[in-house]
């Protein structure tokens, strides 16, 4: 089970700082979006319940002798069940198994653990993508943002570029970034994590955006706490 991590206010200024001297070398814009989670997995207690339940009924339906026997050492053998009453008392016992995994699977920590790792990806990249579009993209003159986006309770992150960004720099040129800001991330320091992807992000823009002098200063540099 991974170690919460949170930002300070020195991450924060640790990050904006580093934002501010990257735009120095180019005319590009880098926005840096840190988020507590990237969605809620409210689906995934839900998920493992039913999951849960059905797995109970495939036993109850491989070994009804040995539920039957169990029932009969309960009550002392004096009772002859009838279908109604062992399917009413198979659904009960489904019931009570579904309610208690969703309960504890609910827990924040476990929840977590037992979400797949793709399914962790997919939303941390939607929400990326819905933050870009709605802080970054298409808010420079020259098409030339770039967001990171790190989401801490998934341990995951993703690099947006607008289209300018896109036509010129292949997604490959982003790995060296991603790979400081994971490494740095898995040692508990997101903030400087985030600095250091920062720095390789602006050596790449610099490379194909470089700073003419002319373009403005268009976008906040402070990092975003969500």
């Amino acid at each position: 089970m991974t170690q919460p991590i949170s930002i300070s206010d020195a991450d924060i200024e640790l990050v904006t700082r580093a934002v501010t001297e990257a735009e120095t070398r180019s005319d590009a814009e880098i926005a840096t979006i840190v988020s507590e989670r990237s969605d809620n997995y409210n689906d995934v207690p839900l998920i493992w319940a039913a999951l849960t339940a059905l797995l109970a009924l495939a036993v109850y339906a491989a070994f009804p002798d040995c539920y039957l026997a169990l029932l009969d050492r309960i009550t002392g053998g004096w009772h002859v069940w009838t279908i109604r009453e062992w399917l009413t008392i198979m659904v009960f016992a489904t019931t009570i198994k579904f309610l208690a995994a969703r309960f504890i699977i609910g827990w924040w920590p476990l929840r977590m653990v037992f979400t797949p790792g793709s399914t962790k990806t997919r939303r941390v990249r939607n929400r990326a993508i819905a933050l870009f579009k709605a802080s970054t993209e298409r808010r420079t003159h020259s098409r030339t943002g770039v967001l990171i986006y790190l989401s801490l309770a998934e341990h995951r992150a993703e690099i947006v570029a607008d289209e300018a960004i896109v036509a010129k720099v292949s997604p490959d040129a982003w790995g060296a970034a991603m790979a400081l800001l994971i490494d740095h991330l898995k040692a508990g320091r997101p903030g400087e994590g985030m600095a250091a992807a920062v720095g390789a992000i602006g050596a790449v823009l610099a490379e194909h955006f470089p700073h003419s002098g002319n373009d403005p200063d268009e976008m906040p540099n402070r990092m975003i706490c969500l």
